[in-house]
């Protein structure tokens, strides 16, 4: 099976030939839907009036400021009985606000990539009277956040999962009224209250955020808290609030909150979003050639998947390597008397398995005349090899080479794209624009890859053999006979234990030469 290793998710979008969606959050992002897509976004109105309230950001100095302020914004809404949904970007701050949390004894749940079993469940009753969620990159999380509770849920983990109808309408009922008096509760509390604890680089996941409260016309509101060691804010305009801050002689745990600041911060998400806009452009950029490319590839494997016209296929090939051959050995408008032939004969031979009759010197032949001969001959060893093995294995055996010629060969390619693309952004040094040079280098690349199929493909068509399984097993028995045999003439001898015959001399002892020095001062250097 053909493996194109990696496609980038707007090229694969691209595929379908109807493109469409819906999402709360898409605004933020219709410059790129139409860019890349095509597509319009068009804002549909709510189905009640939105009575959410959003809040201005509110900014500290340091981040144990911003914690500790978000903690006390907590309790209090958690004594006031509102539920909380407090969203982080991160699960190391999750926890660390967890851990503040059960100091100040307030219950509450964590949902991140740590505790996903239980994830719908939690979501579902973050609307509960007192209750206190704590979530990493809220999304939609495809559960609708109920004011009061959701009772369907409650009444089902009531009965564990079993199938008791009488049971559960009974769990329901009960349920339903609870939720409807907690309802009551949290709508004069002020309904859920979103804190996020950070702004993300992308407005669409703050806002995604935010779009939890105030659904279907509920009371809500939503804030931010954020810091100047924040890494936006570090990035991306902390100066200048520090420099406000600093002007207006804010104090320590002194927050700052005004609408030019929220708007500073959301000019810098703008930034930050157009940054990895462009990034995203240029990586598809690039993928497009690429895209054209394997267009190409997965047409051609269609082709031969459905058989139909695989002989013209193989006959448009054989065409062509005998053209390319001529042109390289007999010019065009070079003489007849200083063709190659010799040289021509041999690649011949190279690429289909037989020595061509070529002209001689007194006869005489335009370049036309040989070509034309040339693919007479080979189309008459074709003929020969059908015969040989049969029209419908060799049907069989055209398409099976060609796919699997085709799949090595685009496997190749793509490593040898990827190495290009690692060191084409080195050509701007030279004054170059690496995207031109990268379209014309990937094109140059897939034109010998073309190539190296179409030859690749006649040759074994034209040397290939087939045999019975009765040879290949007889085959497998002599290679493995061979194998025994050169492990035992590879195999050292054993090495034999080494016995002294006389007694061994110490280094300090006389030299058993005579000479009257010590065996280490003679003998024994």
């Amino acid at each position: 099976m053909l493996c194109s290793k990696k496609i980038t998710f707007q090229n694969y979008f691209r595929m379908y030939d109807k493109l469409a969606g819906m999402t709360g959050t898409a605004d933020t992002e219709a410059p790129e839907f139409a860019e890349i897509y095509k597509l319009d976004v068009v804002v549909i109105p709510t189905n009640r009036p939105s009575q959410r309230h959003d809040f201005a950001d509110v900014i500290f100095k340091t981040e144990e400021e911003k914690f500790n302020a978000v903690i006390e914004d907590i309790v209090d809404a958690y004594q006031r009985r509102q539920p909380v949904l407090v969203g982080t970007i991160s699960i190391e701050n999750s926890e660390r606000l967890s851990d503040k949390l059960k100091k100040r004894g307030v219950k509450h749940n964590v949902l991140n990539a740590k505790h996903h079993s239980k994830e719908a469940e939690i979501v579902a009753q973050a609307g509960r009277a007192g209750a206190v969620t704590i979530a990493t990159n809220m999304a939609g999380r495809g559960t609708d956040i109920v004011l009061g509770g959701n009772a369907e849920m409650m009444a089902d983990a009531a009965i564990g999962g079993s199938d008791d109808p009488e049971r559960y309408a009974e769990q329901l009922e009960q349920y339903v009224s609870q939720c409807n008096a907690e309802r009551e509760e949290v709508l004069e509390a002020g309904g859920l209250y979103i804190l996020g604890t950070e702004r993300h680089e992308s407005r669409r996941i703050d806002n995604q955020l935010r779009g939890r409260a105030g659904r279907q016309g509920d009371p809500g509101c939503s804030r931010f808290y954020l810091s100047l060691e924040d890494d936006l804010l570090r990035i991306f305009g902390s100066q200048r609030v520090s420099y406000v801050m600093e002007k207006l002689k804010i104090p320590e745990n002194e927050p700052i909150e005004h609408g030019i600041i929220s708007r500073a911060i959301e000019n810098a998400q703008r930034k930050v979003e157009g940054q990895n806009f462009e990034v995203r452009k240029h990586l598809i950029e690039y993928d497009d050639v690429m895209n054209r490319q394997r267009e190409v590839i997965y047409t051609q494997r269609r082709e031969v998947l459905g058989g139909e016209d695989i002989r013209e296929t193989w006959n448009a090939m054989l065409e062509e390597m005998v053209e390319d051959i001529v042109a390289t050995f007999c010019p065009e408008k070079t003489p007849m008397q200083d063709w190659n032939l010799s040289s021509l004969a041999d690649d011949f031979y190279n690429q289909f398995n037989f020595w061509p009759k070529l002209p001689g010197e007194e006869e005489r032949a335009t370049r036309t005349e040989l070509e034309q001969d040339l693919k007479q001959q080979v189309f008459k060893r074709l003929e020969e090899r059908e015969e040989e093995l049969t029209p419908k294995v060799f049907e069989y055996l055209m398409k099976m080479l060609l796919l699997q010629v085709i799949d090595n060969k685009w496997k190749d390619h793509l490593l040898s794209i990827d190495h290009l693309k690692e060191g084409i952004g080195l050509r701007g040094y030279a004054q170059k624009n690496p995207k031109q040079e990268y379209k014309r280098e990937a094109y140059n690349l897939f034109m010998e890859v073309m190539g190296r199929i179409r030859q690749e493909a006649i040759q074994k068509l034209f040397i290939v053999q087939l045999v019975q399984e009765r040879d290949v097993e007889q085959m497998e028995a002599e290679q493995k006979q061979r194998k025994v045999v050169t492990n035992r003439s590879d195999e050292p001898e054993k090495s034999r234990t080494v016995v002294r015959d006389e007694n061994k001399v110490g280094r300090n002892d006389p030299c058993p030469c005579g000479s009257g020095k010590k065996y280490k001062k003679c003998c024994g250097r």
